[in-house]
């Protein structure tokens, strides 16, 4: 198996070869062909690391990505992962091989630049290919040509130490030294003790374990070899984004990062941009800005509407600084960001979903490292930059998956608003940030009544009409047409063209008024004042109504779902007419702006 697959991958790598010119190359590739046979051999006891190239949230995509891969390289095997996406991997190869072959495959762009090292210990079942189960398999020799190797030479190398020898080169370990390799045991899954630094009986256990699986004498004192070999385990989740140090002098601030994985894009102060340089589609934003306590509060708010920090996860303001960490719609962010010398630095990593374990060491690494240096950003950095209302310094504002118009309809702010505007949302606010729950719904009408979270002092309740409205009396509906855009309701303004549905159905009335879809969950008003209705959304029945129908739906009906939901609504207090101003004062005071959000 591994003289074919060798033979395959050389073939296919060497034109001299694939131009056949001359009989010494064929017998040279072929030694070079047995040579790797002798390596897969030799390592029949070694379980042999991979090479992981991708992940992917579903199945069907994970098959069809394998299916791409197997096309083109040898030994693709796909596996499920412990946090339920499914890995594409190559291999198993001894890691010499291991990292010779990354280098190789993504020099030629074979696989992505992200691709990494990757152990057994992860997977779960194996989905490729089909009705296969290679997880025992011997490592397969490397599919790319070997090092020349090295003279052989009289002084003694790590991988030759005696015990006593290893036990000399750890004393020389320092303290960190020493504590970085109990975590990267804890990591390995073969210590589980506190990180100390002091290599007791628990400690040598874990290295004697370490040791018997991966093949050497189980001594219980790491050679030097062995603990480059499990430092590079440990690290090569930042090794495959190529962690390194960066400074940025205008923003005063030096940090590590993943520079094969991201790149510098540009200033749009406070932030500094870097954009994704692989598919892994990364991203950073450095934090630099001269301020204070109210300006640290005031980004706080700011980050939390940004559409790279999702609504879901913790966040924590506290004296002069904050932390802010988001999962959701594919991708998680973390931002922190600290106040010192009228001088607020930070940073915001934002990275896709499923990959916890790498992103969990490349954020750990940047937060360690992040130093603030002399310098602050200028505050018109990128002043040039494209504008729009839904930017805030080249961040795309979150914009809620809907959004439609509410009235209060008690003291105790209880909101009426059409059912959609509360179906199958992970989050319900006013206004954006006052955050409600559906306590009743009809979705046979297409009516919800919301209940806030915490208490609310309405400026204005409704106030509901016990009298039927008269046909072609005029009324007036307040919404917001251009849901939000305006950051006011506006009036519209029609008759009542019957006091029952389009099939004639009770409960529902008919208006002559031409809204928006915003305006739906809106009060109806009549000239005194008083709420008759709730404006309802356009039938979705295949139909188009005429630009100047709308329906409503009736107190009654309204009054009914108010019950239900424990909400007591307020009797109209008059008959008499009111001033458009009046009713514009009224109408602001108690419409609100529902946001349905994912």
């Amino acid at each position: 198996m591994a003289f074919h697959q060798s033979y395959r991958v050389l073939c296919a790598k060497d034109k001299t070869l694939r131009n056949g010119q001359t009989m010494t190359r064929v017998f040279s590739v072929f030694l070079l062909i047995f040579f790797l046979g002798l390596r897969a051999v030799s390592a029949q006891q070694d379980q042999g690391v991979w090479v992981q190239v991708e992940a992917q949230p579903s199945l069907r995509e994970a098959q069809e990505r394998a299916q791409a891969y197997a096309s083109n390289l040898p030994d693709v095997s796909g596996f499920r992962l412990n946090s339920g996406w499914y890995a594409i991997v190559i291999g198993p190869y001894l890691r010499s091989d291991a990292e010779q072959v990354l280098r190789v495959y993504r020099a030629e762009r074979q696989i992505p630049a992200d691709s990494y090292i990757a152990f057994a210990n992860s997977f779960n079942q194996q989905f490729w290919p089909v009705g296969v189960n290679i997880l025992d398999r011997p490592a397969v020799a490397t599919p790319v040509e070997p090092q020349e190797q090295p003279q052989a030479s009289t002084t003694l190398q790590p991988s030759q130490e005696t015990r006593a020898e290893a036990l000399r080169g750890e004393r020389l370990l320092t303290a960190q030294e020493r504590k970085d390799l109990q975590t990267a045991l804890q990591a390995a899954g073969f210590y589980a003790s506190t990180i100390d630094g002091a290599f007791g009986a628990g400690t040598r256990r874990s290295m004697q374990e370490w040791q018997r699986f991966n093949g050497y004498e189980a001594t219980g004192v790491l050679t030097t070899l062995q603990r480059k070999a499990l430092m590079d385990d440990y690290n090569a989740p930042l090794i495959s984004v190529g962690m390194g140090r960066y400074t940025d002098t205008d923003a005063g601030i030096t940090v590590d990062l993943p520079l094969e994985a991201l790149a510098f894009d540009r200033y749009e102060a406070p932030f500094a941009h870097f954009k994704a340089t692989t598919d892994l589609d990364a991203k950073a934003l450095l934090i630099s800005q001269e301020g204070s306590p109210a300006t640290l509060r005031a980004l706080y708010d700011v980050m939390q509407s940004l559409e790279i920090v999702p609504l879901n996860g913790p966040r924590e303001l506290r004296g002069n600084s904050f932390t802010i960490e988001g999962h959701g719609n594919g991708i998680v962010s973390f931002t922190q960001a600290a106040l010192k010398d009228g001088k607020i630095k930070g940073f915001t990593l934002v990275w896709p979903e499923g990959d916890d374990a790498r992103r969990a060491r490349v954020l750990a690494a940047m937060r360690s490292s992040f130093e603030a240096t002399e310098g602050v950003l200028d505050d018109g950095a990128g002043a040039d930059a494209e504008q729009s209302i839904d930017l805030i310094s080249g961040l795309q504002v979150r914009k809620p998956r809907l959004s439609r118009s509410g009235f209060f309809a008690d003291t105790g702010g209880s909101v009426l608003t059409v059912a959609e505007a509360a179906d199958n949302c992970s989050r319900i606010t006013l206004d954006s940030d006052q955050e409600v729950q559906v306590a009743w719904a009809d979705t046979d009408l297409g009516v919800a009544v919301l209940r806030p979270t915490r208490a609310l002092s309405p400026i204005s309740v409704a106030e509901f009409s016990s009298e039927q409205p008269r046909i072609q009396s005029d009324v007036a509906v307040s919404g917001f047409s251009y849901q939000g855009a305006l950051g006011a309701p506006t009036l519209s303004f029609g008759q009542v063209a019957d006091i029952r549905g389009l099939n004639g159905e009770n409960g529902v009335k008919r208006l002559t008024l031409s809204t928006q879809p915003g305006d739906a969950g809106g009060p109806v008003f009549d000239v005194s004042g008083n709420v008759i209705g709730m404006l309802l959304p356009t039938p979705a029945e295949g139909r188009s109504l005429p630009a100047s129908v709308s329906l409503a739906a009736n107190v009654d009906r309204l009054t009914e779902i108010l019950g239900k939901a424990g909400v007591a609504g307020q009797p109209g207090q008059g008959t008499a007419d009111i001033s458009p101003n009046e009713l514009s004062r009224r109408a602001t005071g108690m419409t609100v702006l529902v946001h349905c959000w994912d």
